[in-house]
């Protein structure tokens, strides 16, 4: 769950970048007031965030079908995220060995319900996963267990896909194990005709370790994409975050979801663990994690009206 915070000015207006891995073009979508809606535009499905509920993503339900997106949220309160808590009897979690299931048999049947009704609303057509932080992963166990063969898109907005690394001092595996069963079990990702991973990472702020002076964190991995004469460029665009109190503790949470506290992320997901093998992967700069805490203008988060202009096409395609 985000925890919202006092901010510095914003970087100029939210860019996209790709990953190496992309190989792809990046389209330019149309607004929601230049889209008809087409009731036979393939479904989608909203999956929350851990922490989060149904009510978080009503405003980013209405800016997809305004695109003509029918969609779902699963329904889920925050309260039901006391669920949880039933694996602190399994000894697995203790070992930090746990299993999606039992733990997480609510939320499955609460996808599988959503899948269900999305279904209703275009018969007959494939549909789309959004996948918001947790979510995401949730969602690939969904796929595992219950099968693919209807799903032909899974988009995750900020999701921690990789498990945290073991044997670093101070990092504890939050998920108790969760995020190794699903490296190891679920399928891996793959951008095909019959079925997409698109994973959207956030570049909002650069944490900084707690303790010593920040090593600068370069990004001349990145690549640049020049969509008029098609080549991919590397640039630097690290920009070293102040050395502040607020940074420190952003550094701290990303250490516990990748073991490194100097990198760039959403303020709580960083971005190098938002990204899979073998999936298109798209770094948006300026883009806040959570609908909680978020400001459309100062701190959009993955699902504001500007964000989504970004990577709605796939969905249409």
């Amino acid at each position: 769950m985000a925890v919202a915070l006092a901010t510095p000015p914003l970087p100029p207006s939210p860019s996209m970048r790709c990953f190496r891995t992309c190989n792809c073009s990046l389209p330019q979508s149309d607004s929601p007031s230049s889209v008809t809606p087409m009731p036979s535009r393939r479904p989608a499905v909203i999956l929350p965030g851990l922490g989060n509920n149904t009510n978080d993503y009503q405003k980013l339900s209405l800016i997809l079908k305004d695109y003509g997106v029918p969609n779902v949220i699963a329904k889920v309160s925050r309260i039901d995220w006391l669920r949880n808590a039933a694996g602190l009897v399994d000894s697995n979690y203790w070992k930090g060995t746990l299993k999606p299931r039992p733990v997480l048999n609510w939320y499955l049947k609460r996808v599988d319900e959503a899948v269900y009704e999305a279904k209703k609303l275009v018969p007959d057509s494939s549909i789309s996963l959004i996948g918001h932080s947790a979510g995401g992963w949730m969602a690939r166990v969904y796929l595992q267990e219950f099968g693919a063969s209807d799903v032909s898109l899974l988009l995750t907005l900020g999701t921690p896909h990789l498990a945290p690394p073991k044997g670093i001092s101070g990092v504890i595996d939050q998920t108790r194990g969760l995020l190794n069963y699903v490296e190891k079990n679920c399928a891996k990702a793959v951008y095909t005709p019959e079925l997409r991973y698109v994973c959207i990472a956030g570049r909002y702020i650069q944490g900084v370790r707690f303790l010593g002076l920040s090593d600068k964190i370069d990004s001349v991995d990145l690549i640049e994409l020049d969509q008029q004469g098609g080549e991919m460029v590397a640039v630097n665009t690290s920009i070293p975050a102040s050395t502040t109190f607020r940074a420190r503790f952003i550094g701290q949470g990303y250490k516990q979801v990748c073991g490194l506290a100097d990198v760039w992320g959403d303020g709580v997901v960083p971005e190098m663990s938002a990204h899979l093998d073998g999936a298109l992967n798209i770094t948006l700069d300026g883009v806040y994690h959570s609908p909680v805490g978020s400001d459309d203008e100062k701190r959009p988060w993955y699902g504001s009206s500007a964000i989504v202009e970004q990577w709605i096409h796939h969905l249409l395609d």
